[in-house]
């Protein structure tokens, strides 16, 4: 579907970040990790967040701008099929979760540049950044994944 409006590509991105913190919250009792566990909570914390800021910047400029044309942005460009890994597959779990942010940092990154108020642009860039630093600590995980498997062998 085409997010051709203001309104869409909020409602959208408000949409994405309550889907995923609900996967986030699957996931947490699958992870044997506690390092895993940790940063899945405070991800599925993050997207809790980021759905009230997408409501609240929505609601925020409702009035002028919720019909405002948007160029360039289908949802089926930021859809991914996420295979929920059963327990004590911490590996699949970060790659999951790795999908999920990179997903997120490139609609952010899309859309920043695409929406039409340079304040909700400044929220998305924001958002994208967040979703960066989140990558670099879900890399680091797998990384000390891999290296913990390795030393078991």
């Amino acid at each position: 579907m085409a997010l051709t409006t203001f309104g869409a590509v909020m409602g959208f991105a408000a949409e994405m970040a309550e889907k995923d913190e609900e996967v986030y919250n699957t996931l947490i009792p699958k992870a044997t990790d506690p390092g895993v566990r940790d940063v899945l909570q405070a991800l599925s914390e993050e997207q809790k967040r980021n759905y009230s800021l997408m409501v609240k910047t929505r609601r925020e400029n409702v009035t002028e701008m919720i019909l405002e044309p948007v160029a360039g942005l289908k949802s089926e460009d930021y859809e991914i099929d996420l295979k929920v890994p059963g327990p004590a597959e911490d590996a699949s779990i970060l790659k999951a979760a790795l999908r999920i942010e990179e997903r997120e940092k490139r609609f952010f990154e899309d859309a920043s540049s695409r929406i039409p108020l340079p304040e909700v642009g400044r929220i998305f860039r924001r958002v994208a950044r967040k979703k960066d630093e989140n990558l670099r600590k879900l890399q680091g995980l797998g990384l000390n994944q891999t290296l913990g498997d390795r030393r078991s062998e």
